[in-house]
């Protein structure tokens, strides 16, 4: 994805998440008590992933490694953002829990150390 192009989806994807958060707002101060049980996959919408790239990416911390041993710079240079943020979309299953729901892996540094 070349650097206009990733530019304009973030801007798109920036005002679809504006207008969810947004509705999860109103929702949320019309019934104090509501629930929101689907969240897992809002957060693994790609519109969200791609704000939280870019949010991420303009932070003083991007040159920074990550858990994965992963800079920013390193994330477009390689594999590229869109390929990244695919992978980080499908889930870790690791198994069902006790009351058959599903659990998700831990993520582990490079250092073997539990995130």
């Amino acid at each position: 994805m070349n650097t206009d192009a990733l530019e304009f989806a973030l801007l798109k994807a920036e005002r679809r998440v504006l207008e969810m958060q947004t509705k999860l707002h109103c929702w949320a101060t019309d019934d104090r008590g509501r629930r929101f049980d689907d969240l897992f996959n809002l957060v693994a919408d790609p519109a969200f992933l791609l704000v939280a790239w870019g949010r991420v990416r303009g932070n003083r911390g991007a040159r920074s490694a990550g858990l994965d041993g992963q800079t920013a710079r390193s994330v477009e240079d390689g594999q590229g953002v869109g390929v990244f943020l695919d992978e980080v979309r499908r889930p870790r299953w690791c198994g069902h829990s006790d009351n058959g729901s599903m659990t998700l892996r831990s993520s582990r540094r490079p250092d073997g150390c539990s995130a």
